[in-house]
């Protein structure tokens, strides 16, 4: 079922609603056009197009396989970065326990492409969406579901919608990361009630604890540290009360992008318990990573000898206006790139099949459709030009792509990832 739902994704015909695809490919199955393995610069793309780099993606998975391997952690990396099929199966090819998801929409389209095993980092509590969950794990004994909850009335209203359901969900209580910070169980004490609340429903099983240490207010190593170690006691407390009797495993889960060094170093603290420990954690930028907010935020830049992630984005652009010498503009713009946390950075200019660093080349705002650059003297840039952007945050540079040309080193295209956000 998988490998069909995905090979059917390689018969979707190439037309206008996918930017930056060559127009005299109209027409072709992407599966036909990637089967010519056209170059990016010479056959017929046209900018703006953002390219992800074949080798990068593949060292990123290679990287993070090995991290969770050494670390004895299982890993089910954030689907909602890149909302890509092809993605979730290499990376579950690539040693992924599972795929996180964060809303119901996002866990329908794994589903669709067979996805067997998903983690909810959300308490979900749509009647509608727990009625489709339902009868989802009715209808497959090999899928397997857990989300947050996070409340007693939450737990009251899943086990409502739930009524009559054959299989109970399987939940963990997110703890929170603290006061003020996002979702999540405040106290230790509110974390038995919700507990208390999932054992009285029927159509709920408890099966561990969860968080999200990015979450840990004036975040450093020694507070988040601290924070993962209150999960890690909360699931031996539970495990104490008796709450988690009867299970094959119990589940405790963090990590997200920043601080997966530090889940690693508590992780390899718990204690044995009642059963096995499904270590979880759940990073999802590493994917693609990036050239600015993650690149600074990995912990790779604190563990250099584990290894280093490799950006694997660029968006290409083209110079359509040269008003001044201190001035150009690119055909690339705020539905093209990420800018939430950072702008793109200029990194490359090509130009008559050649290329170059873009020095005295910055980005200094983005409209719409173009982005404003500031070029000092050292600029050697004229109108036709191409510039490509490194780009900042994973999760908000592919929602702007439907279809994502794959590239060789040389420009060689030899995929394109679909996505469905």
């Amino acid at each position: 079922m998988v490998l069909d739902a995905l090979a059917r994704l390689t018969e979707e015909r190439v037309d206008h609603r996918f930017k930056g695809l060559p127009p005299d490919a109209e027409g072709l199955t992407v599966g036909e056009l990637a089967a010519q393995r056209r170059n990016l610069f010479t056959d017929g793309f046209t900018t703006p197009v953002l390219a992800l780099s074949a080798e990068r993606l593949e060292h990123n998975l290679r990287l993070m396989e090995t991290y969770a391997a050494r670390h004895g952690l299982a890993f089910a990396p954030h689907g909602k970065t890149s909302m890509a099929p092809q993605l979730f199966q290499r990376q579950i090819e690539h040693g992924a326990w599972g795929i996180t998801l964060a809303v119901p929409h996002q866990v329908r389209v794994a589903r669709a492409y067979g996805v067997q095993r998903v983690f909810l980092a959300n308490e979900l509590v749509d009647g509608a969406a727990l009625k489709w969950i339902a009868r989802e794990l009715d209808s497959d004994s090999g899928f397997r579901f857990i989300c947050y909850v996070d409340s007693v009335r939450g737990v009251e209203l899943m086990d409502a919608a739930l009524a009559g359901a054959s299989r109970p969900v399987d939940v963990v209580v997110e703890l929170a990361a603290g006061e003020g910070a996002r979702t999540g169980v405040r106290t230790e004490a509110e974390c038995a009630a919700v507990a208390d609340a999932v054992a009285g429903a029927r159509g709920l099983r408890l099966v561990g604890v969860a968080g999200y240490e990015g979450e840990v207010p004036r975040a450093d190593p020694e507070r988040v540290h601290a924070w993962l170690r209150r999960l890690v006691a909360l699931a031996v407390e539970f495990d104490k009360a008796g709450r988690f009797a009867g299970l094959d495993e119990i589940v405790v889960s963090a990590g997200g992008s920043a601080w997966f060094d530090a889940v690693a170093d508590v992780f390899a603290e718990v204690p044995d318990l009642s059963a096995p420990v499904l270590k979880l954690l759940r990073s999802g930028a590493y994917v693609s990573h990036d050239d600015g907010h993650y690149r600074e935020l990995t912990p790779f830049n604190r563990v250099p000898e584990e290894g280093a992630l490799e950006p694997a984005f660029r968006l290409w652009t083209q110079v359509v206006s040269r008003p001044s010498p201190e001035q150009a503009f690119t055909n690339a713009g705020k539905r093209d790139a990420a800018y939430d946390l950072d702008l793109p950075f200029a990194q490359v200019v090509r130009r008559d099949g050649s290329e170059r660093p873009a020095t005295g080349i910055s980005v200094t705002g983005l409209s719409d459709q173009h982005a404003w650059l500031r070029t000092t003297g050292e600029a050697d840039l004229e109108v036709g030009d191409w510039v490509g952007f490194g780009l900042s945050h994973p999760c908000t540079s592919f929602d702007k792509w439907v279809l994502i040309p794959v590239a060789q080193a040389d420009g060689t295209v030899v995929d394109y990832v679909r996505t469905f956000f």
